[in-house]
C-alpha cells in the first residue's frame, strides 16, 4: 500500500517546521515542506477576517497530496485555501491554535495549557518535535573525544531572546554561575549548546565565562545537541523554549529550567511549566541538583498513533 502524500506549511522558524516535520515522519507519510509567504495586506489582518483566497499569499505549486499540516498564523488561509478548492478531499491538521473556527479542520493539535477543546481537538502535553529517543542514542559518541570522560556532565541549552524574554547581561551571569557551582559542588564538566536564536555574544560570553574546562559548541550544531542530551546526567534549559524542553523530556532525565525575567506577561510559558512541573518532569535551576524520574514523554508519536486510529 502506497503512503499518503502530505504538504507541510510553516513561516519556516525551526520551532515550527520541527513540529509539522515531527508529525509527519510519526504518521509514516511522503512529505514535501513549504515555507509560506503572506502579502502585507493579509500581514495586517488576523486570520479570521481574512477571506479564503490565494490572492493573499505567494503562490506555490501544489503536488497530488492526501493531507496536510500547518504551523503558524500564516500558513492557517493556504491550509484552508487547498482543502476548499482541490479536486478531492484533503484532511488538514493544524497544529497551534489557528485562531479561526475549529471547525474548519479536521484535526487541530494544540498544547493542554491552551484550554482549547472540541470533537475534533487534540491536546499535546507541550510541543511537537522531530526528535527520537533513537536519534538521541544514535549520536551519543558525536561528543565522546571532546569531552572529560573522568567526570560525569551537565549540559546548559540556551535558547535566545524573543517578544518575552530579553538575554540581558545580568540574566546569563547568573544563571552561568548558578551552573558553575552546581558543576564545582557535584564534580561535573558543563557542555554549553546553542540554539537557533542564541545570539553570537551570547556564546563569546559563555565562552570567556566558562573558560576551557568546559564545552562551549560554537555553532548551531544538531549533532552536539543530540549527543549532549545523550550524554549529561542533568539537563538545564532555559525557560524562553517550550520546544527544547519538550524535546528534553523525551530522555526521561532530570530537566532544570533556568529562568529569566519576563519583559511582558508570560502567562503561557508560565502554564506550560506548570504542568510539565506536576508532570514532575521539570524544577527550577537554584542551588542543589538531585536525581528523580517521570514518564518519558514522546507527544509526537503518541498523537501520531491517535490520528491514524482516525484515518
Amino acid at each position: 500500500m502506497s503512503k499518503l502524500k502530505g504538504l507541510l506549511l510553516t513561516e519556516g522558524m525551526h520551532g515550527m517546521i520541527s513540529q509539522v516535520e515531527g508529525l509527519a515522519k510519526a504518521l509514516d507519510i511522503d512529505f514535501i515542506h513549504q515555507k509560506v509567504e503572506i502579502n502585507t495586506l493579509a500581514k495586517l489582518l488576523p486570520p479570521k477576517i481574512t477571506p479564503i483566497s490565494n490572492l493573499f499569499f505567494k503562490r506555490f505549486s501544489v503536488p497530488e497530496i492526501d493531507l496536510v499540516i500547518s504551523c503558524g498564523r500564516k500558513s492557517v488561509i493556504p491550509s484552508l485555501y487547498l482543502k476548499k478548492n482541490s479536486n478531492k478531499k484533503i484532511i488538514n491538521i493544524h497544529i497551534q491554535d489557528p485562531k479561526v473556527s475549529l471547525s474548519n479542520f479536521d484535526y487541530v493539535i494544540v498544547p493542554e495549557h491552551d484550554g482549547l477543546s472540541g470533537q475534533n481537538i487534540i491536546n499535546s502535553k507541550g510541543a511537537l518535535h522531530y526528535l527520537t529517543l533513537k536519534e538521541i542514542q544514535k549520536n551519543h559518541s558525536y561528543l565522546s573525544n571532546k569531552i572529560n570522560k573522568n567526570k560525569q556532565q551537565i549540559l546548559l541549552i540556551l535558547g535566545g531572546p524573543n517578544k518575552y524574554y530579553k538575554y540581558d547581561k545580568q540574566s546569563l551571569e547568573r544563571i552561568f554561575e548558578t551552573v558553575q557551582v552546581l558543576a564545582k559542588k557535584n564534580d561535573l564538566q558543563i557542555i554549553i549548546v546553542p540554539s537557533m536564536r542564541t545570539p553570537p555574544d551570547t556564546i563569546d560570553y559563555a565562552n570567556k565565562f566558562f573558560g576551557s574546562e568546559s564545552l562551549v559548541i560554537q555553532h548551531v550544531d544538531k549533532k552536539a545537541y543530540l549527543s549532549g542530551l545523550s550524554i549529561a546526567k542533568f539537563l538545564v534549559v532555559t525557560c524562553d523554549s517550550t520546544s527544547m524542553i519538550s524535546e528534553a523530556a523525551l530522555t526521561g532525565k532530570p530537566i532544570y529550567v533556568a529562568q529569566i525575567p519576563p519583559k511582558r506577561d508570560d502567562l503561557r510559558f508560565r502554564q506550560f511549566r506548570d504542568l510539565f512541573s506536576k508532570l514532575n518532569i521539570i524544577k527550577n535551576l537554584e542551588n542543589s541538583l538531585e536525581i528523580w524520574k517521570y514518564e518519558k514523554l514522546d507527544e509526537t508519536n503518541r498523537i501520531a498513533n491517535l490520528i491514524k486510529q482516525k484515518l
